[in-house]
C-alpha cells in the first residue's frame, strides 16, 4: 500500500495546483504502479516497454545488459516519496531497487534516478532516463 501513496499524493497535488489535468495525473499514477509491478514481478524485459521508444532506439540494451537482467531477481522497489514535478510534463523520482543474484543469493541495492515525460497526444508517460544500471556497486 505504501508504494502507491507517493504517486497518489503527487496526482492529487498536480490536480489541485492546476499544473496538470486529471487525465495526466491519472495516467501518471497508473504508469508508476504498472512500472513498479513490471520491474518487481515481470522482469526488466517487461519494464523496458516503459522506456521512450526514441531512447530505446538511441540506446538499445546490450546483450550483456540482458544477461544481467536474467541474473537478478528484484526483492524490493522503494519509490520513497514518489515522483516530484520537474518541469512541464516531466517528473523525477529516485528509487531504491533491491536485487538478489539468482546464482549466489547475494543481495544488494541500487539507486535509480528516473526522469519521466508525459506525451499529451498519447496520454502516456515515458521513462526518459532509460533502464536501471544493474552494474552499480554498493
Amino acid at each position: 500500500m505504501r508504494r502507491i501513496v507517493g504517486p497518489v499524493l503527487l496526482s492529487i497535488a498536480l490536480s489541485l495546483s492546476g499544473c496538470a489535468t486529471d487525465k495526466r495525473a491519472d495516467a501518471l499514477t497508473l504508469t508508476m504502479i504498472q512500472y513498479n509491478n513490471a520491474v518487481r514481478f515481470d522482469g526488466f524485459e517487461a519494464a523496458e516497454q516503459f522506456v521512450d521508444p526514441k531512447v530505446r532506439q538511441a540506446h538499445p540494451p546490450t546483450d550483456l545488459d540482458r544477461e544481467r537482467w536474467k541474473q537478478v531477481q528484484v526483492n524490493d522497489y522503494d519509490d520513497g516519496n514518489g515522483p516530484v514535478p520537474a518541469g512541464e510534463n516531466q517528473v523525477r523520482q529516485t528509487v531504491q531497487i533491491g536485487l538478489t543474484n539468482v546464482h549466489t543469493q547475494a543481495v544488494r541495492t541500487i539507486t535509480v534516478h528516473q526522469l519521466w515525460r508525459y506525451d499529451p497526444q498519447q496520454n502516456r508517460w515515458w521513462l526518459e532516463s532509460g533502464m536501471p544500471d544493474l552494474s552499480q556497486q554498493n
